[in-house]
């Protein structure tokens, strides 16, 4: 493929008039189509398995770290969860057409607000192949044409999901061009369609902090992001102990390479000599490596001391920061500084603490006794999701159905003119 050019302005024009027909597509052609490419996905899997292994092999060989690597893999179970997500899209309400907030007007017109497609949109994302058929179903179900650009580490495994989402597509007659998924793995696709205003409404980067930086300085087209998830679990005075444990060691061991994983334990220094031992031992024996301030370390003696750049690193592995601190005030404090907005949870018995944290602590999710690791789309019951947006417009958060449309004003009169 020479011409990278001419290859993305037919997709982008193919994609925008797609999007004028998938708008107006019934609930029903939206459903079927992600019922066929479920049953698609999983009547394929053989198939995805070899493409899959196709690029492990690929990776491993080119040196893929492990948490990309764990990225990439698709296993039984993955392959079931991606029909699995799209039969749940496909249960959810249609967002597209939803009127709201109408109100008679002293003038006598009534105005209200329909929930519209945006349009065309634009994922770019790396190693999770899974991404093709999230973003394909949540597209698709709120009215949406995408245009999706995998890594080049996962070409086979996308390619190999894209013939599924065709054939899903084909059997519930809507346009193949609704879902298209970019077939070069020349990164100058990228710099075409984040700069096609003409045909792309937004952009939405799913991907390492260098991708997404990129994206966000380069794209002529609105950019829906976050930029990395460094997550904080806070142990306040008043924790249940049993709670804390349990919450701060899920929240970082149960997968190291997501963006909601805990990257750094605060501990309130009333409760820090009964909880941070045993827990220490807990993350030891799965091998989290833990760095600590200079008082973490006299209570846990084999915590290596944390660097200052430690506290504002995404690991995306096992290593865990942890500090003491006096109080909530200083918890807030520390997530003020450090905290890339995107989840952060309290561990508390108290009512009003645990008020306060909700009130004040400025991410895009806030828990109170819960493992950062339900900051999902699928864990939050949107089916799944296109993304984390620690933005404050036009989305924040996972973003399911609903952040995938606008909202125009809609206003019905029966001959009224303004006087």
């Amino acid at each position: 493929m020479t011409d990278i050019k001419q290859y993305m302005g037919e997709v982008g024009r193919s994609a925008r008039e797609a999007s004028r027909l998938v708008a107006r597509a019934e609930s029903g052609a939206k459903n079927s189509a992600l019922e066929a490419i479920a049953a698609a996905i999983e009547a394929n899997k053989p198939a995805l398995l070899e493409a899959n292994g196709k690029d492990m092999d690929a990776g491993k060989s080119s040196g893929l770290d492990a948490a990309l690597l764990d990225r990439l893999e698709l296993t039984d179970a993955r392959i079931a969860g991606m029909a699995e997500g799209l039969r749940q899209i496909a249960a959810l309400p249609d967002p597209v057409g939803n009127i709201t907030d109408m109100n008679y007007l002293p003038s006598g017109i009534q105005v209200g607000k329909m929930r519209v497609p945006l349009g065309v949109v634009g994922i770019i994302y790396e190693s999770r192949p899974n991404v093709t058929a999230d973003a394909a179903g949540l597209c698709l179900k709120s009215g949406n044409a995408a245009i999706l650009r995998g890594g080049k580490e996962a070409i086979h495994s996308n390619q190999a999901i894209a013939q599924c989402i065709y054939a899903g597509l084909e059997k519930a007659g809507l346009p193949a061009a609704a879902v298209q998924v970019i077939e070069t793995t020349d990164r100058a696709a990228v710099g075409e369609m984040i700069t096609m205003p003409e045909y792309v409404d937004v952009i939405i980067p799913r991907g390492g902090k260098g991708l997404i930086e990129r994206i966000s300085e380069e794209a002529r087209v609105p950019v829906i992001k976050h930029l990395d998830g460094i997550c904080h679990v806070y142990i306040d005075d008043e924790a249940d102990l049993e709670k804390a444990t349990q919450i701060a060691f899920n929240a970082k061991t149960h997968r190291y390479g997501v963006c909601n994983a805990m990257e750094t334990l605060l501990v309130a220094e009333g409760i820090a000599e009964q909880v941070l031992p045993e827990l220490a031992k807990m993350y030891r024996e799965v091998g989290v490596e833990l760095r600590g301030c200079a008082t973490t370390c006299k209570v846990v003696p084999d915590c290596i001391a944390a660097l200052p750049e430690d506290w504002d690193t995404e690991y995306l592995a096992p290593i865990l920061s942890i500090k003491i601190v006096k109080d909530i005030d200083e918890a807030m404090d520390h997530i003020r500084i450090h905290s890339s907005a995107h989840t952060e949870t309290i561990v508390t018995e108290n009512f009003t603490r645990a008020r306060r944290f909700l009130r004040e602590v400025d991410s895009s999710s806030v828990m109170v006794n819960a493992s950062t690791r339900f900051a999902d789309g699928f864990e939050y019951g949107l089916g799944a999701e296109i993304g984390i947006s620690t933005d404050k417009f036009h989305a924040r958060g996972p973003v399911g159905l609903e952040g995938l449309t606008s909202q125009k004003y809609v206003v019905l009169g029966d001959g009224h003119i303004r006087h």
